[in-house]
C-alpha cells in the first residue's frame, strides 16, 4: 500500500488521501487499516482498479444477514463507492458498494466484502470535517449511520 496526503490538515476541511494498493492485496482490510492508522472517523471513498477475485454481498432482510456473492475470476473495479464511520466498537466502519465488469462487457454489483487486488486498486478518501457514528440497529440487524 502506498498512500499520500493530497492537502494539508484543516479543520474545517479534513483531510484528502490517495491509497494505492497493489497486486495481491486484500482491499477492505486494506482500507480498514489505513483508516486505523489515520484516524479516520468519518470519511467518504470512492475507487477504480481490478480484482483478481472477490466476494459481494446482498443484504437477505428475512435472514438479517449478507448473502454471499463470490466472484472467482478478473475483473475490473468499474465503480466502488462508500464511507468510512466509527462503528460500536470504537473503530473503523466501512460500508462500500461496488460494480464489477467482466471481460464479455457484463457487470455484477453489491455490498463490498472482500477483494483481492491485481493488479492495483486506486482509493480516494476524502475526510469530513466530522466524524460519522455508524450504529447496529437491532430491528434490521445491521449498522447504519446515526445523524
Amino acid at each position: 500500500m502506498k498512500s499520500k496526503e493530497l492537502t494539508e490538515s484543516d479543520p474545517w476541511r479534513g483531510r484528502n488521501f490517495v491509497v494505492v494498493l497493489s497486486d495481491g492485496e486484500e482491499a477492505f482490510a486494506a482500507i480498514t487499516r489505513f483508516a486505523e492508522e489515520h484516524e479516520i472517523g468519518g470519511a467518504s471513498l470512492t475507487a477504480i482498479g481490478a480484482f483478481q477475485s472477490a466476494v459481494l454481498g446482498f443484504f437477505d432482510f428475512s435472514a438479517k444477514t449478507y448473502r454471499e456473492i463470490p466472484v472467482d475470476e478478473q475483473t475490473e473495479v468499474l465503480s466502488a463507492i462508500g464511507d468510512i464511520a466509527v462503528g460500536d466498537d470504537g473503530k473503523p466502519s466501512l460500508h462500500i458498494h461496488v460494480v464489477l465488469g467482466f471481460s464479455d462487457g457484463s457487470t455484477k454489483g453489491g455490498h463490498f466484502l472482500k477483494g483481492i487486488v491485481r493488479p492495483t486498486l486506486e482509493i480516494i478518501i476524502r475526510e469530513s470535517a466530522e466524524g460519522f457514528r455508524r450504529k447496529k440497529q437491532k430491528d434490521l440487524g445491521i449498522a447504519l449511520i446515526d445523524v
